[in-house]
């Protein structure tokens, strides 16, 4: 049988990182690791994650849980190093060499 921890290593992100995604668009973690595998296939929506967990970050705070915005930040710095095309906004083409 596969596990959740299958499926979340399947889509190329951390458990971190897939809870954050989970959190933003209130589904089960297996359910958002199959959505953001989906999403990191499409052009230029590595962003789309980067805005989902920045989005989560925000609320985190505003709401003061900020233990809970330290865990979301981190997930999002792994993010950003693990895909650098993320660093790009939405629609924004990546610089030429």
């Amino acid at each position: 049988m596969i596990s959740k921890e299958d499926i979340i290593a399947m889509c190329g992100l951390t458990e971190e990182e897939v809870a954050a995604i989970a959190e933003h668009e209130h589904m089960p973690d297996v359910a958002a690791a199959a959505f953001a595998k989906y999403v990191l296939e499409q052009e230029h929506d590595p962003a789309r994650l980067k805005e989902m967990i920045v989005d989560d970050f925000r609320v985190a705070v505003q709401a003061r849980r900020f233990e809970h915005a330290q865990e979301i930040f981190m997930a999002l710095r792994h993010f950003l190093a693990e895909s650098p095309q993320a660093r790009l906004d939405r629609g924004q083409a990546e610089p030429q060499a």
